[in-house]
């Protein structure tokens, strides 16, 4: 039999490792066996991204729609997480809600992580100078915490959905750069890097070419991780008045008008777009470490 055939290597019997078999659902499948909260976390961001593409079909109500003769209706057969202050749909606001949390936390967070990516396999790759001085850049932005370096960004730019999205990207820069040219720094030293150099491959094509598609297990763990904290950032800045404006639905917004007035005497206001935040945050959390676990070949045994 073919699958029980054995190696010769002249010190001992070596049985070959079997091949990897199995499509898209296979590795899914088993990944959430070795790796159940992670799947849990998937599954959380899949069903916060169905409900943003399909916000239309799945809302039960306008949510910018105001109705006088319901404000703070409790939750019911007609809104079933009730209604605000307005008396708009709280479960449609939410739905559509996701839409923008996505939109922000995901266009950020890639844009911060490639532009960040890029500065940082060039800076391994050349070294020297272009190193230490990037470095020392990077140093200045990594010094302020995320939250103020968007708040002063999202402050200067003016409230608007790019406008949050370029606040929230530039803190991640600096980050995507560190963990990225830390890969870099290893790979570069290999001998099919060396041996690229000495058939004469340019640098930019070693670097693009060879050294890039291996990093791509840390930036795919990156931008996981940091999408959770690109939908809190943004929830913050909405909730501040810094964000995404009216009469678009946010989070952090619906969290900002109904806190401090309404929390007591209508606490499913502050209730359920806190919950939403949680769970997208949680959620995104749980599956970057599980896929910082799979990825990483220090910690796949772990």
């Amino acid at each position: 039999m073919a699958d029980r055939a054995v190696v010769d290597t002249g010190l001992e019997m070596v049985r070959p490792a079997p091949p990897v078999t199995g499509g898209a659902w296979t590795i899914v499948v088993r990944f959430a066996r070795k790796k159940p909260l992670g799947a849990i976390g998937g599954v959380l961001l899949l069903v916060t991204l169905v409900a943003a593409i399909f916000a239309e079909p799945l809302a039960t109500h306008d949510p910018i729609a105001t109705d006088a003769f319901h404000t703070l209706a409790r939750p019911g057969a007609d809104h079933w997480l009730g209604s605000d202050h307005l008396g708009r749909d709280i479960y449609s606001r939410i739905v559509h809600g996701s839409r923008v949390s996505l939109i922000v936390g995901v266009v950020s967070t890639l844009l911060g992580s490639v532009l960040g990516g890029m500065i940082g396999l060039l800076s391994a790759y050349f070294g020297g100078k272009t190193d230490l001085i990037t470095q020392r850049f990077l140093d200045i932005l990594q010094g302020l915490p995320l939250l103020v370096l968007a708040l002063v960004m999202s402050a200067a730019l003016g409230p608007a959905v790019h406008n949050v999205i370029i606040a929230i990207s530039i803190p991640i820069i600096p980050r995507a750069a560190r963990v990225i040219r830390a890969s870099v720094l290893s790979i570069r030293e290999m001998q099919y890097i060396e041996a690229a150099r000495a058939l004469g491959v340019r640098h930019l094509r070693t670097a693009f070419r060879h050294i890039l598609p291996n990093t791509m297990g840390p930036f795919i763990v990156l931008a996981t991780a940091q999408l959770g904290s690109a939908i809190l950032v943004e929830a913050t800045l909405s909730f501040l008045g810094l964000g995404v404006p009216e009469p678009y639905p946010s989070w952090g917004r619906m969290l900002s008008v109904s806190a401090s007035e309404y929390a007591q005497k209508a606490p499913w206001l502050v209730l359920f777009p806190g919950i939403a935040i949680s769970l997208a945050v949680f959620a995104s959390n749980l599956l970057g470490d599980a896929l910082r676990d799979t990825l990483d070949p220090r910690l796949r045994g772990a």
